[in-house]
């Protein structure tokens, strides 16, 4: 499957996640956007209600309770 690129901003603690993740992950040479797309991966196929899910994520981050 062809692979599409998008930019992307998040805030410096999503940031410092991620960055974590690619030092654990330092064996396998993986890059942010690895991380990132596995992330996404990840959410999309669970048997989670996305749009519930996302809309509930949006919220609490504009309201910073999350």
């Amino acid at each position: 499957m062809a692979k599409k690129k998008f930019g992307v901003a998040v805030d410096e603690e999503t940031m410092r996640e991620v960055d974590e993740l690619v030092a654990e992950c330092d064996d396998l040479g993986v890059s942010r956007s690895e991380i990132v797309e596995a992330i996404l991966t990840a959410f999309v196929q669970s048997e989670t209600n996305h749009v519930e899910r996302v809309r509930e994520i949006i919220i609490r981050k504009r309201k910073d309770t999350l």
